[in-house]
């Protein structure tokens, strides 16, 4: 998940699906808000751990394969993304349950998040200035994006990059920078609460149209990542690795899942 939210494009709500753990998440999360918050510890204290040495660990080899293998390393994603779909549709029990107007909700779902492919979203300078207004805006970004993290197929990084602060949060994140790193994180602490709060109301009491919102969400990311077709045979080699190793990942991970 850290890797991926570094990523913009690819979600880290989609992959906490993949892996099987989106339901625990957001009821973890939930219970940090209740009388039973120790017991969510066991399970966000690792994940919180996982997710935060991925991103610094992994900031600069993420910049490093997006500026030399951009392409393969979105078809990698774009065979994860793809690949989750038939263990969403398992677990929302689709072909039984799933009526006129879930269809209509995954379609909705498809639209909202295909659409970002249209929005303006070039890589902007580093902000140097380091004033109140400067941090106001690192806070609502983090918020912002946090928000777009939970939810599968959003990107909180695309977020980033769409409000103009990726490259100066990258930045801060490889160089540990405190003060952006402090501002961004209580922004993204708040939002993954108020927005898990949201999804999880929804998950306990519509739980189909939820999933089949979540499902469309996943199949309109895959227009949001996908690079376009490679212009050499070399990357077009590339590319067909890295999306069938995308793919086996989550053929992988969907079996531990299924047997789980």
């Amino acid at each position: 998940m850290g890797a991926s939210d570094v990523i913009p494009g690819v979600s880290g709500g989609t992959i906490a699906v993949l892996l099987g753990i989106y339901d625990r998440l957001i009821a973890a999360i939930n219970g940090l808000l209740s009388k039973d918050w120790k017991k969510q510890l066991g399970f966000l204290v690792p994940l919180g751990i996982g997710i935060a040495t991925a991103v610094l660990a992994l900031a600069n080899l993420i910049e490093w394969l997006f500026e030399h293998y951009p392409g393969p390393t979105q078809f990698f994603f774009l065979g994860l993304i793809l690949g989750v779909l038939p263990y969403l549709s398992h677990k929302a029990d689709a072909r039984n349950t799933f009526q006129i107007r879930h269809l209509i909700i995954l379609l909705i779902g498809t639209i909202i998040v295909g659409s970002m492919v249209f929005l303006n979203a070039e890589e902007s300078a580093v902000i140097a200035d380091r004033s109140l207004g400067t941090y106001i805006l690192l806070f609502f970004s983090g918020f912002i994006a946090s928000s777009a993290m939970v939810l599968p197929g959003i990107s909180g990084s695309f977020m980033l990059l769409v409000i103009g602060v990726y490259k100066t949060v990258i930045v801060g994140i490889s160089n540990l920078q405190l003060d952006v790193l402090a501002v961004v994180g209580i922004g993204i602490v708040l939002g993954i609460i108020v927005m898990s709060k949201i999804i999880n109301f929804f998950l306990t009491n519509y739980y189909t149209a939820t999933f089949a919102l979540v499902i469309g969400l996943v199949i309109g990311s895959v227009f949001v990542v996908f690079p376009g077709w490679p212009t050499t045979t070399t990357l077009l080699m590339l590319s067909v690795v890295a999306f069938a190793g995308g793919l086996f990942v989550a053929y992988i991970l969907g079996k531990v899942e299924y047997k789980a």
